[in-house]
């Protein structure tokens, strides 16, 4: 039987290290000559040599089918780690180290002749059977017994029409080596018949193809595991986007509270969320009138992302509602808030800012939770104000949060926002700073909807990481 490689041919060259897009082409181009090789090639079928090279070319447009079609598969999304680590597949596929496990040393020949009951295996052959050539190849009646048993079946039936009806042999059996492994070989052949049309032997090349379809099964499992994957995020999100639209007031454009009298809060909000849809956090805001007249004005973030987030963020500002309506200081509310959040299942930390507005002598109290302070805006200009002490929500037991008092005047303008309102990286002074560049913008607004809707062209054609909102009240005459 003559060997598989070719003198007057050079080894195939590894593709070069480099994007997908570069194997891609080089696999079709070389696809394409053995193709044009098989087509031109005139064979006898009485030239044993003729055949085996016709095999090998068959093989060749299978292997390099298969490494076109995962190629075309990882393109999408690749990233240059995995680009490299495919180019080291090729590189390690094609190499020229005799102890590699390479495409050809999993490709062997077998012939037997069905008058001598000769057996001639390759060299090949005997590695990928786990035989040494010293115990001689196996003829057709012993090769079942290293075939796995479910497949036995199947491989008489390939050899008896091979035998009998003269059909060629094109299918795949598993073997059971004598170490124990189990190998996949696909196995191509044809019979020889004699001057009189009788079959006098049978030749075959087989291919070792477990790696092969042992990344196919890989990349099947890994197609509906990511499938799972992004069915559960879709469903994840929807509930998210839901709880949170359930949670946050259902008011849109301004709300003015309370509903009549001197002092009264122009009051309008909008979230801005994050450049990955995905992204659904645990912002908030929220503006409601008391029981005693007061109106409570609020804004909060918590960690995290999805249900979870959401999900904390609407247990948190019920209980701030609730807190908020029996008539707790916006300093003790924040207490409660923090031991609230001690006590949770799954802990979170949060920041916040808590407002009480009483519109008789237009007086705020606010408290805050490692949060940025509102902003004060007058007569065409800005400033932030004194923040109270206070750490984040959840960081620390039994931590106080003081309050802070300030009186306003008609015309005023609050700003109570979460940060995250830039792009990726901006720091808090640097978003405090750009919203009070916006102070003659605001003196010149008539409405706090208007006010909202400049703060939004100004920040939300930005790529933000996080989600984020803004609430907008303007004190009345």
């Amino acid at each position: 039987m003559p060997s598989h490689l070719f003198a007057d041919r050079p080894a195939p060259q590894p593709p070069e290290r480099g994007t997908v897009d570069a194997l891609i082409t080089q696999t079709r181009r070389l696809r394409g000559g053995v193709d044009a090789v098989r087509r031109d090639a005139f064979v006898d079928d009485d030239d044993a040599q003729g055949r085996w090279q016709r095999a090998l070319c068959d093989l060749a447009v299978h292997q390099l089918d298969d490494l076109g079609s995962h190629l075309d598969q990882l393109r999408e999304g690749l990233s240059a780690e995995e680009e490299d680590a495919a180019a080291l597949a090729v590189e390690s596929a094609f190499s020229d180290d005799p102890g590699a496990d390479t495409l050809l040393s999993r490709v062997g020949s077998a012939e037997w002749n069905l008058l001598t009951d000769a057996v001639s295996w390759s060299e090949e052959l005997f590695q990928i059977f786990g035989r040494s050539p010293e115990s001689g190849g196996l003829s057709l009646d012993e090769l079942p017994t290293m075939v796995f048993a479910d497949d036995q079946a199947l491989l008489t039936s390939m050899v008896t029409g091979a035998l009998v009806d003269g059909r060629p042999i094109d299918g795949e059996f598993r073997i059971v080596r004598t170490d124990g492994s189990v190998r996949t070989l696909h196995m191509m052949g044809e019979p020889v018949l004699d001057a009189d049309g009788c079959t006098a032997s049978m030749w075959a090349v087989l291919r070792d193809v477990s790696e092969l379809r042992r990344s196919q099964r890989a990349v099947r499992e890994s197609r509906d595991c990511l499938q799972r994957q992004r069915h559960i995020a879709q469903t994840e999100h929807r509930l998210a986007v839901e709880l949170q639209e359930a949670v946050l007031p259902p008011w849109r454009g301004s709300l003015r509270l309370p509903q009549g009298g001197p002092g009264a809060l122009d009051i309008a909000a909008h979230y801005l969320p994050s450049s990955s849809s995905a992204l659904i956090g645990g912002d908030w805001y929220d503006a409601l009138e008391l029981p005693d007249g007061a109106s409570l004005l609020t804004v909060g973030d918590l960690t995290g992302h999805g249900v979870t987030a959401t999900g904390a963020m609407a247990m948190l500002l019920g209980a701030l509602r609730g807190m908020a309506v029996a008539g707790i200081g916006p300093g003790p509310l924040m207490g409660h808030l923090n031991q609230l959040l001690e006590t949770t299942v799954q802990p979170a930390l949060g920041s916040a800012v808590c407002c009480r507005y009483e519109p008789a002598g237009r007086r705020l109290t606010w408290s805050q939770a490692g949060h940025p302070a509102p902003l004060l805006f007058r007569d065409g200009t800005g400033r932030a104000l004194g923040a109270p002490e206070g750490v984040l929500l959840g960081a620390t037991h039994g931590a106080s949060y003081g309050q802070a008092e300030v009186t306003l005047q008609a015309g005023d303008l609050l700003v109570l926002g979460t940060d995250g309102l830039t792009r990726r990286g901006a720091s808090e002074a640097s978003e405090q700073r750009r919203l009070l560049e916006l102070a003659p913008l605001f003196d010149g607004g008539r409405t706090a909807q208007d006010c909202v809707r400049m703060i939004v062209e100004e920040f939300g054609e930005h790529e933000r990481e996080d989600d984020a909102c803004v609430l907008v009240a303007r004190i009345g005459p």
